[in-house]
């Protein structure tokens, strides 16, 4: 299998250097370059884009790191099981277990606040990256051409959300140092859950079909957006109204069959196809082993907390399905990573690139240092890997440790204008910052915490004399770590209060000089630790300045030798991605088909989870009540469905649409060999996975009996 994938890896590459493949997140500035209508798309390409009307693409919604869509008049959204989870979880208790039960809204009245949750439509877009670059020179140093780059940013968001009363702006960085666009955005607020399915079909197979074909996984939720009676976003108020959208999507209950076109409007998060072997080699043989091992011990830990008591398992659950979720991710990009060899083929790639370089003395003085520069940054951070990783979870790991970074942070940051400030301290993001503290509380559990706390300061206890981190050293002073970190444990948590809400919130935004009064141990080891962090901060910015002028050369110089354009790696933004439903073969003599059905979910069922399958489903089942959603070729209801586009993290439920532009899906994941896609997309093994939405409308109207749903999206 590793031969045989491998060629074909090879292969496929030559095939996209020359510009014949499908590979592409494209930004929505590029959909009238693709010549869709070859591709099989049936209408106009304006109907997905038009700059001077409206599109699909104005009802896409990003979802706090997932997608949706609008496919109603009154603000109904359909996105992933997934994506809402951690608002059912906020929203769930030991006697109300939205988790485990669902929750279905028969009226507007009954829906359910969706804690955490905003969503965010693309208004307008342009290029500004000669303002942002306008304010650099070579004359600066490194962290002064970063800092200047940021501000710069922050004035030009803060100058547009100015003129643009209540959107919200953003400036994204598409090629590093080199291109910027500026987004303006309307931010809904009031969020609303309206039906999710019970957790037996929301995540059918959890973590063991997690990122694996074939799946038979319900991922999918209905949530409502609101706004204040003037059609303003606002905060949750009982008074608010349902959105009205530029656009809803047309939702087609025939489905899809193998073959079909479909493309994917949505926000895929990031991918890092334009980075060097350095950067891989980063990844492979640090950063990544690093968070895997982490988060499978954390995941291990809460499993155990909770084992007895779903009260406490509730407070775990959200956290434990984020972290399991990047965990596998990461294990299978190792692995692919692996198979591929892929530091050494970009290695490879490296080599006749500076051979290029070499072969004119013009070129060879603007790009002779490119790689070598980069390769030193890698270095460094190799070279300090332990501690920097462990700086960074330290204060993730422990929820009161970070409690009392924020409490520090803020009294700092709050003494600045605005403009100089830490995002989550800027005037218009304060709000969410402090709801994200309370939602946090709602979920905190002390001896978790205290595992946490004690497993991270024990491997910062371990780490090489000239990595040790100061402020830990202290706690460390008597000589025995076991002793000294469970002594300070036991002495912080026993006179810490900062897990009573009051306290908490009384505690943000003090004065430096209240925060040093504080006596709270946690709020003291922040304070030692801060300065360490500072130092961090400084490094990075440098580094990133470096980064910034590097990554800008070497796009510019691969233009030149692959006599391409490039597409600009995800980066949150709205993305177009196109493909078919489509099979694919993982390993010899091996076939995967692209539609899983109803049956398989019953072939798979057991009595425990995550197979249980609700009973109603199983009567459904048995007696072929499949309603208007049976496929005829299968003689089944479609449950899932895999097609060859390109997708990524962030693209959790976006829309599958057909060649008609007509909703038939909703993506919720890739399969196993496709984690590799952040890194390298391969037309043979890159697969993504939806749930069928004719699986959506049989469970929502069969099992769910909200038949008011299908009535408002227009299924009669």
């Amino acid at each position: 299998m590793t031969k045989r994938i491998f060629l074909l890896f090879i292969i496929v590459t030559v095939v996209l250097s020359l510009g014949l493949a499908d590979e592409g997140m494209y930004p929505i500035s590029a959909i009238h370059k693709l010549n869709l209508r070859a591709k099989g798309l049936r209408i106009d390409p304006k109907e997905i884009y038009n700059p001077d009307g409206v599109g699909l693409i104005d009802a896409i919604v990003q979802l706090s790191g997932c997608s949706g869509s609008f496919i109603s008049k009154d603000g109904l959204i359909l996105t992933n099981h997934h994506c809402a989870f951690g608002a059912v979880q906020a929203a769930s208790t030991k006697e109300k277990d939205y988790v485990t039960n669902g929750m279905l809204a028969r009226s507007k009245e009954e829906e359910v606040q969706a804690g955490g949750i905003t969503a965010r439509i693309t208004e307008s877009y342009r290029d500004v990256s000669k303002e942002v670059l306008g304010v650099v020179d070579d004359k600066m140093d490194l962290v002064e051409r970063t800092k200047a780059i940021d501000k710069k940013i922050r004035e030009i968001v803060a100058e547009t959300e100015k003129k643009n009363p209540g959107k919200r702006a953003e400036v994204s960085e598409m090629f590093a140092g080199k291109t910027y666009v500026l987004f303006v955005y309307t931010n809904l607020r009031d969020i609303r859950l309206v039906y999710v399915p019970p957790r037996s079909i929301g995540e059918f197979g959890g973590e063991n079909d997690n990122w694996i074909w074939p799946r038979h996984t319900g991922d999918f939720s209905f949530l409502r957006a609101y706004v204040a009676p003037d059609g303003s976003p606002a905060e949750y108020s009982p008074n608010n109204v349902p959105y009205h959208p530029k656009k809803s999507l047309k939702v087609n209950p025939a489905g899809v069959d193998e073959g079909d076109f479909v493309f994917i409007l949505g926000y895929p998060g990031r991918t890092f196809r334009h980075r060097t072997s350095h950067y891989l080699a980063y990844e492979e043989k640090y950063r990544m082993p690093y968070v895997a091992d982490l988060y499978e011990w954390q995941i291990a830990t809460m499993q155990e907390m909770g084992k007895n008591d779903r009260a406490i398992a509730l407070k775990h659950d959200a956290r434990i399905k984020g972290l399991a979720n990047t965990m596998k991710n990461y294990r299978g990009k190792l692995l692919g990573m692996k198979r591929l060899s892929l530091v050494d083929r970009k290695i490879e790639d490296e080599k006749a690139l500076e051979r290029f370089i070499e072969s004119d003395p013009k070129r060879k003085a603007l790009y002779g240092t490119v790689l070598e520069g980069i390769g030193k940054i890698y270095q460094e951070m190799s070279e300090r890997a332990g501690s920097e990783l462990i700086l960074d979870y330290l204060r993730t790991s422990s929820t009161l440790l970070g409690y009392s970074f924020t409490i520090y942070e803020s009294a700092l940051e709050l003494q600045k204008p605005d403009l100089e400030r830490l995002s989550p301290y800027t005037e218009k993001d304060l709000s969410n910052t402090k709801n994200g503290l309370k939602q946090s509380l709602q979920n905190y559990y002390e001896p978790t915490d205290k595992a946490f706390l004690k497993h991270m300061l024990l491997e910062a206890a371990n780490l090489p004399q000239n990595q040790s981190i100061p402020a830990i050293d202290e706690i460390l002073k008597g000589g025995y770590p076991d002793q000294s970190i469970d002594q300070f444990i036991q002495t912080a948590f026993a006179q810490s209060t900062l897990n009573d809400e009051k306290v908490l919130m009384d505690s943000f935004g003090k004065t430096p000089t209240e925060v040093e009064q504080m006596a709270d141990p946690f709020v003291r080891l922040a304070k030692a630790l801060y300065p360490t962090y500072l130092k961090l901060r400084e490094t990075r910015q440098r580094r990133d300045g470096a980064l910034s002028k590097f990554s800008a050369l070497l796009v510019d110089v691969k233009q030149q030798f692959q006599k391409t354009n490039f597409i600009p790696d995800a980066n949150s933004t709205l993305r177009l991605t196109f493909g078919r439903i489509k099979g694919y073969s993982p390993a010899d003599a091996t076939y995967y088909k692209p539609i899983t059905t109803l049956t398989g979910v019953i072939e798979k069922t057991t009595s425990e989870d995550p197979y249980a399958t609700p009973q109603k489903v199983i009567d459904l089942h048995k007696a072929k009540n499949f309603g208007r959603y049976k496929n005829a070729k299968l003689n089944d209801v479609p449950v899932a469905i895999l097609y060859n586009m390109d997708t990524t993290g962030g693209n959790s439920g976006s829309p599958i649409l057909n060649a008609r532009g007509e909703l038939v899906g909703v993506n919720f994941d890739r399969a196993f060999e496709a984690t590799i896609n952040d890194y390298a997309w391969s037309e043979s093994y890159s697969r993504s996975i939806a749930v069928d939405i004719r699986y959506v409308l049989w469970v929502t109207e069969k099992v769910g009996e909200a038949d008011h749903l299908l009535k408002e999206i227009g299924i009669r």
